[in-house]
């Protein structure tokens, strides 16, 4: 009996025993299946940990550069803004040169249309002095106009004796039909020139060749006044003595052209405005016509 249950104690120990080494394989094979799973968490964790870093630097890249462009996007519409500001400015100011340029060419055809006009009178002036002393020698007397004024030009000989600011009987022809072409332009004013060659003279009445031009314009000055009527507030009696010359005073032909009486014709300078201001009113320069 004994024998017997030894027996049964020897095989329970070896079942038992044999059961043990069964059960740790299964948790040793286990434990290492558990590990490699670890292992490649631990591999995914880190990879994820590498791109979680990646991520966030390039977040925080591109949260720069959002922000860079929201800068700049904001320094855009504020030179957007400053440049329509500029560009309103710009156009303002281009359309009020546009309309200076407007005015100025309008005042520059108003101006020409008088100079026109003034151009105009000025060759029927010439035209009619002209006519009245067209049987003169073309040398004793000349008629020009220059830079809008006319000019007649009186020999010397054809008025005064050598030395003489007395005018001769025959010059008053010649100074009468000049009068009646001036009286008959009462817009006009004019200056009386005296003009003598380069020769010094000295008298008991003349004191230089100024004193004998200014007399000279003075004598026919009053010839016009007091023998034909020419209002006296039209003239003007100047000398210019030997001063300005035609030609060189290096002959004795020369010296006779430079001694002459120049008679200057010009409108009346609020009668030159007038034509201005008339011209002005011309509809086909954009006047009012009233």
């Amino acid at each position: 009996m004994k024998k017997i249950f030894l027996g049964t104690l020897a095989m329970t120990v070896l079942l038992s025993s044999c059961v043990s080494q069964k059960k740790y394989a299964d948790l040793e094979a286990k434990q290492k299946e558990t590990q490699d799973l670890l292992n490649s968490a631990t591999v995914k964790l880190n990879d994820c940990l590498e791109e979680k870093a990646t991520a966030s630097s390039r977040l925080k890249t591109l949260e720069d550069q959002n922000a860079f462009l929201k800068a700049n996007n904001q320094e855009l519409i504020n030179n957007m803004g400053n440049l329509t500001t500029l560009t309103t400015k710009g156009a303002e100011n281009l359309e009020k040169s546009l309309e200076s340029l407007q005015e100025k060419d309008l005042t520059i055809r108003k101006l020409q249309n008088a100079v026109t006009r003034r151009d105009s009178v000025n060759l029927a002036l010439v035209q009619s002095l002209k006519g009245v002393l067209g049987n003169l020698d073309d040398e004793d007397i000349e008629i020009s106009v220059e830079k809008g004024v006319v000019f007649v030009s009186i020999s010397d000989k054809l008025l005064f004796r050598s030395g003489s600011y007395n005018v001769t009987s025959a010059a008053k022809e010649v100074l009468g039909k000049v009068a009646k072409v001036v009286n008959n332009k009462p817009d006009f004013e004019f200056m009386v020139e005296g003009h003598t060659d380069n020769v010094p003279i000295r008298t008991s009445e003349l004191a230089d060749n100024w004193d004998l031009s200014a007399k000279r314009a003075t004598s026919v000055v009053r010839i016009l006044q007091n023998d034909f009527g020419v209002d006296p507030a039209r003239m003007t009696a100047a000398g210019r003595s030997y001063y300005v010359p035609l030609v060189d005073n290096d002959t004795s032909a020369n010296r006779a052209k430079n001694r002459r009486t120049r008679i200057v014709v010009l409108p009346k300078i609020d009668q030159f405005y007038n034509m201005i201001e008339e011209g002005m009113k011309d509809p086909a320069i954009g006047g009012t016509g009233k």
